[in-house]
């Protein structure tokens, strides 16, 4: 029912993450930070061969596997959901995770070996980029919902 907005969503983070990646490649890789906002908001530049965090920067092989892997599960899941917020949260978390793919896929070392481009810095917390605020944004509201009792999807949805 609501597998449009789960797409939608998933395209629209997917645009503007790889949109603001190409901006960073282009204006802030080998260049010195750029603050927004003093010293609680600014803009550098890395190539994380790792997961969050740059752990187990040797596994981004694994890590791209995985993020097919969580692709695949989001898109059979988005044809039961019911609601429309569950929606919307797994769109995001497909368009971060896509976001992100495609940075293993297509940038350099190599295919299926790529880093991700991070380029957002906050106060004592590592470089980020739009993906990885999709994918954490959305995890935040699906544990919200989950606490909450919030189903996916009706149990009549199920029974048809």
């Amino acid at each position: 029912m609501y597998q449009r907005r789960v797409f939608t969503i998933a395209f629209f983070v997917v645009v503007l993450d790889q949109l603001a990646k190409w901006w960073a490649v282009a204006h802030l890789e080998f260049q010195s930070e750029i603050r927004l906002l003093g010293d609680y908001v600014k803009l550098s530049f890395a190539r994380n061969p790792g997961a969050a965090f740059s752990f187990a920067t040797g596994a981004t092989f694994v890590f791209t596997l995985l993020a097919i892997g969580v692709a695949v599960v989001i898109v059979r899941t988005s044809r039961t959901l019911t609601n429309p917020w569950w929606a919307a949260s797994l769109g995001a978390l497909l368009g971060g995770a896509v976001g992100n793919l495609l940075d293993r896929l297509f940038r350099s070392p190599g295919i299926g070996q790529g880093h991700v481009v991070d380029f957002i810095r906050l106060p004592h917390y590592p470089l980020f980029n739009i993906a990885d605020c999709a994918i954490v944004g959305s995890a935040i509201v699906m544990v919200i919902m989950s606490l909450r009792g919030i189903e996916m999807s009706s149990k009549e949805n199920h029974d048809s």
